[in-house]
């Protein structure tokens, strides 16, 4: 076993919470740093179920990425969201970590897992401010059809699958991404000069204001992928990395897909 103080200083080694937004809530939300952890479950969200599934595993922490009191709560009645979540953890002594923005900027996050699995260097951050997202270039030049599908492939299976805006045949030579939801990054990823851009929870207008530049610009595709597909790429990566950091724990990754929608219906 190590105590959860121990993990929480790896934690911050592995992502500082000096690299989160100003907004965010990362770290410990519940937990004594006194206790002892041989067994952690590594999640993107902190739902019921996952919180079920660590009692089944008999894990005492969960490490997520999403934080769970994120805004402002006033009340923690067990009849409220917010509040049976953090009864149930409570009751069953388990503790909860979440590293957000600062995984998503940290050289083990959720942008560079993305970059493993397309196997692709990352030439800078997309934002040069806050060191979100990264630009990169493909090693052989695809089709957006070819590059789509291959992306959709790599990534976990969801209801909405991927959405395309863009020529199936535009040459894709280089790629933008940020994790999460991106609406914010629009700009930047054209500035990038970046064929496509790849992020989750595009808005209408936003994406159509950015597809209107493709009528007076040079044309730039985007992909909308699955915010919980997109995040649990970080999951293994992090796993990988405290295992070697802490063999004498062991680090699960979730089965339970908090992804929110169960299927799609096509027109």
């Amino acid at each position: 076993m190590v105590s959860l103080e121990v993990l929480t200083q790896t934690f911050e080694e592995l992502w500082p919470i000096s690299l989160s937004e100003e907004w965010d809530r990362p770290g410990l939300t519940f937990g004594s740093k006194s206790a002892d952890i041989s067994k952690v479950l590594l999640s993107v969200d902190v739902t019921t179920g996952v919180l079920n599934e660590a009692i089944a595993q008999k894990a005492q922490l969960i490490l997520a990425h999403h934080p769970v009191m994120l805004r402002g709560v006033t009340a923690l009645g067990e009849d409220s969201i917010k509040g049976n979540l953090a009864t149930l953890a409570i009751k069953h002594d388990i503790a909860v970590f979440t590293a957000h923005t600062n995984a998503d900027r940290a050289e083990v996050g959720t942008a560079s897992a993305l970059a493993n699995l397309l196997d692709v260097d990352a030439l800078a951050p997309l934002d040069q401010v806050s060191g979100h997202g990264f630009v990169a270039n493909l090693p052989v030049p695809e089709t957006l059809l070819s590059f789509s599908t291959r992306l959709a492939k790599l990534l976990p299976s969801v209801a909405a699958g991927l959405k395309v805006a863009g020529d199936p045949e535009l040459e894709i030579k280089r790629i933008a991404f940020a994790p999460g939801a991106g609406d914010s990054f629009l700009t930047a990823a054209l500035a990038s000069g970046a064929d496509v851009f790849i992020t989750s929870d595009l808005r209408h207008h936003p994406a159509q204001d950015f597809l209107e530049n493709n009528e007076v610009g040079r044309s730039v595709a985007l992909i909308d992928i699955s915010h919980w597909a997109a995040e649990s790429l970080w999951l293994p990566l992090a796993q990988k990395e405290l295992m070697k950091r802490h063999p004498q724990v062991e680090f699960i990754v979730s089965d339970v897909r908090t992804d929110p929608w169960d299927f799609a219906v096509m027109q």
